[in-house]
């Protein structure tokens, strides 16, 4: 949908408007590394070249939905319809203090004292995203050249879907800082633990020993069966066992271009101890490895 079509009234709404409180409470200290804000557009104006125009989902609403789901601190992913103006997620970070962190999406070319401005505003990654239907373009050399300039301690999170990952390897090996991936690269997860996906991404992840990923979103991975989505337990809990150190988890709200499928977040946090069954794994999952990326000061407080 065109920014012009939405301007004139429709707008969707992506995401459960009365969650369940999930059966599993998650440890101290939680983390939801995987959210997103829109908005207000009030204040916050969507791009010109936004392919999904959303219903206004700003950070007093993300954050009670932390609340309500029992989470400590999230990591804010700038929404591809905001482009690379980062303001509502920079604005939902400092309504939230140092309990929120943020991933930007810029302008390769944007100067390294805006990058700096972005690391104080609590900035701690940037976005490089290649779903077609999402951005227009995806230029892989630019994106390199930024990579080499990012501040100190920062990451890079790439989106994709699975049939490009070996297309995007040497890129991705290219890259000089910590890599996290998104939705795990998007793998068919009906193909079991042991489908062609999950293997491209363990070898992926063998490759390097500073490749995370997000085990999240088994509602954009599993809709063959739905919630409660057997599958994507059935195909994850594996991975987040065998790289344990370098999982996070999220939400995803509220989930773009979910409006046809939307979540119960409470169903979502009750899938966490499906793919992280103990206490040792799940606090993992959910505090020392988020910790360790987005607030390494902190982490012995955490």
């Amino acid at each position: 949908m065109a920014m012009e079509e939405a301007s004139m009234g429709e707008r969707v709404r992506s995401w459960h408007s009365a969650p369940s409180k999930p059966r599993y409470r998650p440890p101290p200290g939680a983390v939801d590394a995987h959210c997103h804000v829109f908005g207000p557009m009030a204040r916050f104006p969507f791009s010109s070249r936004a392919k999904y125009v959303p219903a206004d989902a700003g950070a007093e609403m993300l954050f009670a939905l932390r609340d309500h789901l029992g989470f400590s601190r999230n990591v804010v992913v700038q929404a591809s319809c905001h482009g690379t103006d980062n303001a509502a997620t920079l604005e939902a970070i400092a309504r939230c203090g140092s309990r929120a962190r943020g991933v930007a999406v810029v302008d390769p070319a944007i100067p390294d004292a805006e990058l700096a401005a972005l690391h104080r505003g609590g900035i701690r990654g940037v976005r490089f995203n290649f779903l077609k239907r999402l951005v227009d373009d995806a230029p892989k050399d630019r994106f390199l050249d930024l990579a080499r300039r990012l501040p100190c301690d920062w990451h890079v999170v790439i989106y994709f879907e699975a049939d490009l990952l070996e297309e995007l390897r040497p890129f991705m090996e290219a890259i000089p800082v910590p890599l996290i991936i998104d939705h795990m690269g998007r793998p068919d997860v009906t193909q079991g633990p042991d489908g062609a996906d999950m293997r491209a991404l363990r070898r992926l992840l063998d490759s390097r020993p500073d490749i995370w990923f997000k085990a999240t979103c088994p509602d954009r991975l599993d809709i063959t069966h739905g919630d409660p989505w057997d599958a994507f337990a059935t195909a994850v809990a594996p991975l987040v066992a065998d790289y344990a150190d370098r999982a996070l988890w999220g939400t995803d709200w509220p989930h773009p271009n979910m409006e046809k499928a939307i979540p119960d977040d409470g169903h979502l946090v009750d899938m966490i101890p499906r793919i992280a069954p103990s206490a040792a794994l799940q606090h993992k999952l959910l505090v020392e490895n988020p910790m360790r990326l987005y607030w390494p000061d902190q982490e012995s407080v955490a």
